[in-house]
C-alpha cells in the first residue's frame, strides 16, 4: 500500500523531494501546494499525475504523510495543522529561527504522538551507517575530535538561487543550511554538543546571513569539534568532515566521499555512485517508509534536530 504524500512548498528541495518520491514504490506524491505558481507549474512537470491543492490545508488533509519544505518560518503552523489531524510528517530543517517557539512545537508534537522524521541528508547514508558501526567496533581507537570546513566562492549556491530567503539573516545562511547537517553527524557520533566559542562575521547590510564562522563544540567528555566556514573567493565548493580517531581516521567529503586514514592520505573506501543525490535520498526515503510504519530506522529525530537548532542559533548570535 503506497503513502500519499503532500508536499507543501516547491522550491529545490520540494521538487527534488517530489522527482525522487515519484521513482520510490512506496510513495504517491500527489497532493502539492506553494504560494508560487511558477513553482507549482514545475512541480507538475516532474508529476504530471499531481493535483496543485487550493491551499495547503487542502494538501494536509489529502495525504497521509506530509513533507514540509516551506521556508522555516511557516513550519510551525503547518506541522502542527498536519499532526493535529494525525498526519504523519517529514520536515525539512530548521524546523524555525526561534528556539523558544521550536521547543514548544516539539512539545506540541511528543503529544499528537504521530510519525515524525527531520531531513538530515547523511542520516540514512552509508557513510554515517559504516563509521558507527566502525566506531562502535572499536576500529577508530579512540575519537579524538571532529574537523569541519566549508568554504563557498558566493552564498547561496548556484543551485539555490531560486531560494532567494536564503541569503538573508533571518532565516537563511549556510550555518542553518549546510553546518547544521554535520553538527547532527557530529552528535550521532560523540553525543549532545554545547558550544565553548563562536565568531560569526556578517556583512554590513544588517539583513544579509553570515559569511565566516569560526566556533569550537564540545562534546560531555570534552571532545572538541572545529568548525571552519567561509564564503568569498574564487574556489570550487568545499564540505568536508573529519572525525579524527587514534587508530584511524574518517573523511567525509562533499556528503557522499568516504575515506579512511591511518596516518597517510586519505583513501576512498568505496567507489563513488554514479547519482550521487539519488543514492541519499533512496536511502532516506527507504528509511522513511520504515518511520511511517513505526519500524526501526536511521532518520533524524525531532529531538535531535531541536538540539542541532539550538546550537546553530547560538553559534549564529
Amino acid at each position: 500500500m503506497t503513502i500519499k504524500v503532500a508536499i507543501i512548498g516547491l522550491g529545490i528541495m520540494g521538487r527534488r523531494m517530489l522527482e525522487h518520491m515519484c521513482l520510490h514504490s512506496d510513495y504517491e506524491p500527489n497532493y502539492l501546494w506553494d504560494p508560487d505558481k511558477n513553482a507549482c507549474g514545475l512541480a507538475l512537470t516532474e508529476n504530471p499525475q499531481a493535483q496543485i491543492m487550493d491551499n495547503a490545508s487542502d494538501a494536509i488533509q489529502a495525504a497521509d504523510l506530509v513533507y514540509l519544505a516551506c521556508p522555516p518560518v511557516v513550519r510551525k503552523a503547518y506541522a502542527l495543522e498536519a499532526a493535529a489531524s494525525g498526519k504523519a510528517l517529514f520536515l525539512e530543517k530548521p524546523f524555525g529561527v526561534d528556539v523558544d517557539d521550536s521547543v514548544d512545537l516539539v512539545t506540541q508534537l511528543d503529544r499528537y504522538a504521530v510519525p515524525t522524521a527531520v531531513n538530515f541528508t547523511q542520516a540514512a547514508g552509508i557513510a554515517l551507517t559504516d563509521l558507527l558501526k566502525a566506531k562502535d567496533r572499536g576500529e577508530m581507537g579512540s575519537i579524538l575530535g571532529v574537523d569541519m570546513i566549508v568554504t563557498y566562492p558566493s552564498w547561496p549556491r548556484q543551485w539555490q538561487k531560486e531560494a532567494d530567503w536564503l541569503r538573508f539573516r533571518a532565516e537563511g545562511g549556510m550555518t542553518r543550511e549546510v553546518i547544521s547537517h554535520f553538527l547532527f553527524f557530529s552528535e550521532r557520533v560523540l553525543g549532545p554538543l554545547k558550544v565553548i566559542s563562536a565568531n560569526t562575521t556578517y556583512p554590513e547590510d544588517p539583513l544579509l546571513c553570515e559569511t565566516e564562522v569560526l566556533a569550537r563544540l564540545e562534546s560531555v567528555e570534552g571532545c572538541p569539534v572545529n568548525i571552519l566556514a567561509s564564503v568569498g573567493g574564487v574556489q570550487p565548493d568545499r564540505q568536508e568532515f573529519t572525525v579524527k580517531g587514534s587508530l584511524k581516521s574518517r573523511r567525509i567529503s562533499e556528503f557522499y566521499k568516504d575515506s579512511e586514514s591511518s596516518g597517510g592520505d586519505f583513501s576512498a573506501l568505496r567507489p563513488e555512485p554514479e547519482d550521487p543525490r539519488a543514492a541519499s535520498l533512496k536511502g532516506q526515503l527507504d528509511d522513511l517508509s520504515l518511520n511511517f510504519n513505526g519500524l526501526t530506522n536511521r532518520l533524524a529525530t525531532i529531538h535531535e534536530a531541536l538540539r542541532v537548532q539550538k546550537l546553530v542559533e547560538q553559534i549564529l548570535k
